[in-house]
């Protein structure tokens, strides 16, 4: 996967930073590049909207078409990362979640719990967030109504 627009934008705060080491090296492993956009190292007083709003701003250029976004829970990193238009990110806690995420509503951030998901889980977790495939139909509308200031 050399095309840069597929390689894959990851990022943290620092209670979400060992699990973005680890999923650099389950992307490396698959085969997928990655950019990392911080944080560098864990340190406690780092703050996951900065991460958050790179990696949605760095996503919503459409440069780089898909991110990784990790915080302690993914609750905060998730809120944060859906101010960007255009980006819709998606806190999953399962591979059926990710799954969805992709065929209903597009997603294209993955938000993962540092703190609350277990690495074998992440891992199948981004197998089916990378896979899925959106859907399109009835649900482009409703994806195009995201990016609208009234409905």
């Amino acid at each position: 996967m050399n095309d840069e627009s597929a390689t894959i934008v990851v990022g943290s705060d620092h209670a979400g930073f060992e699990m973005k080491e680890f999923v650099k090296n389950y992307l490396s492993e698959k085969g997928y590049l990655y950019i990392d956009i911080g944080a560098p190292q864990e340190d406690p007083s780092d703050d996951y909207p900065v991460f958050a709003f790179k990696l949605a701003k760095t996503v919503s250029t459409n440069k780089y078409k898909r991110g990784i976004l990790m915080c302690g829970t993914g609750i905060g990193a998730s809120i944060a990362a859906n101010r960007i238009k255009g980006v819709r990110a998606a806190l999953c806690t399962s591979p059926e979640m990710a799954k969805m995420a992709r065929a209903h509503n597009d997603s294209n951030v993955l938000v993962i719990g540092g703190r609350t998901t277990e690495k074998e889980t992440a891992g199948r977790i981004i197998d089916a967030w990378l896979n899925g495939k959106f859907e399109g139909g009835r649900h482009q509308k409703r994806i195009s109504l995201l990016d609208t200031d009234h409905i």
